[in-house]
């Protein structure tokens, strides 16, 4: 393994500490913010990073094992994430912080519709459009309020695991 994966446990852990011990304590409705996702997004948006999938794999471990949700349920929304964040990578390069926000309004969105569906096919009785207006809409409004200072953390943080080489 690499200093990257590596690198991804105590972050994705501590991550999965702070939504599941603060983030989830500040709902607007009865959506919050997934903090998880939006540094997977921002994770995958760097052109340095080579390893993005592990870190979806691993957060999505780490979610179903914590969550409510059915243990699927995050592992496919965080792949299927991490994909389309490394699609728009490739070709929104330029703009990287559109990529950001398109990369939060879909995954978002691909998310909360994942964690619906599978917790209707769980059994429990959930209304599609309640479930649109309380808890999908607001998440979605947490996330893309919070995608650009995570971008700009993360950046942080790829900057020191994949410094630039200095040519003299």
């Amino acid at each position: 393994m690499t200093f990257s994966t590596l690198i991804g446990f105590p972050v994705i852990a501590g991550l999965l500490i702070l939504q599941s011990a603060i983030v989830s304590r500040l709902p607007l409705l009865q959506g919050s913010a997934d903090v998880v996702l939006l540094v997977l997004l921002a994770w995958s948006l760097h052109s340095r990073v080579a390893r993005a999938w592990h870190w979806g794999l691993i957060a999505g471990l780490m979610v179903g094992y914590v969550s409510a949700l059915p243990f699927y349920v995050p592992i496919i929304g965080y792949l299927a994430a991490v994909s389309f964040a490394r699609l728009l990578q490739r070709r929104v390069w330029q703009t990287p912080l559109l990529a950001m926000l398109l990369a939060t309004f879909v995954s978002t969105l691909l998310m909360q519709f994942l964690s619906v569906a599978g917790l209707q096919l769980r059994g429990d009785p959930l209304a599609w459009r309640e479930s649109l207006n309380l808890v999908i809409l607001p998440s979605l409004l947490l996330n893309m309020l919070l995608a650009l200072p995570v971008y700009a953390l993360v950046t942080d943080l790829a900057n020191w695991v994949y410094p630039t080489e200095i040519e003299v």
